[in-house]
Parts: C-alpha cells; sequence; structure tokens
C-alpha cells in the first residue's frame, strides 16, 4: 500500500535522538495508529509500551531484538515485530524510511 485514505495526521512532530529520527502519528478512523518516519545513521535504542511492527519502506537496518545476541538485517520491503512493554536497539546503515504500527492486544 503506497498511501493511506481518510486518516487524520498530527500536525506535530515526534522528534528524538537530537532530530536524528522524527516521526509524525496517523489516526485511522477504526482506532488504528501509524506512525511514518525517516531515521538518519546512527544506532538508537527505543522502549515500547504496545506490541509494534516496524517496515522498511526504503533505506537498511540492522536490529537487535530484547535478549538477542545477534543482530538482525532488514532492507526495503521488509518488517520486524517488537513485543509490547520491551526495547529493542536498531542501527540505521543509510537514511531509511519506515512506518511503525501499533496494536492494542
Amino acid at each position: 500500500m503506497s498511501q493511506f485514505d481518510n486518516v487524520s495526521v498530527l500536525k506535530k512532530a515526534s522528534v528524538y535522538f537530537d532530530g536524528k529520527v522524527i516521526s509524525h502519528t496517523i489516526l485511522f478512523a477504526g482506532g488504528e495508529k501509524k506512525t511514518l518516519g525517516v531515521m538518519l545513521p546512527g544506532e538508537y535504542r527505543f522502549g515500547t509500551e504496545q506490541r509494534e511492527n516496524m517496515a522498511i519502506q526504503s533505506g537498511q537496518v540492522e536490529v537487535r531484538m530484547p535478549d538477542a545476541a545477534a543482530w538482525v538485517a532488514y532492507k526495503a520491503g521488509e518488517s520486524f515485530d517488537v513485543p509490547a512493554n520491551s526495547s529493542f536497539n536498531i542501527r540505521v546503515l543509510e537514511v531509511t524510511d519506515y512506518c511503525c504500527a501499533y496494536f492494542a492486544d
């Protein structure tokens, strides 16, 4: 899917890591929430409250999930899940465009 129709967009951006990660929140009529963002190269650690799925639209990253020793590579067209109430590390290897979906479980 290349676009979202009939949504609301929060005007205020979420800015992390001195502007190296920026996202905007998209709200759907049925209550679903997603964020669209861009990450500049670097290594970051994110915490989660809800279960998430991060889809890489363009770029390339490596991710280390909670309690995992190994980094796993993801590129455009791939995605990964993150459990609720956890954290993950991400190495952004090139400018990366992403879409993150949140699940209320």
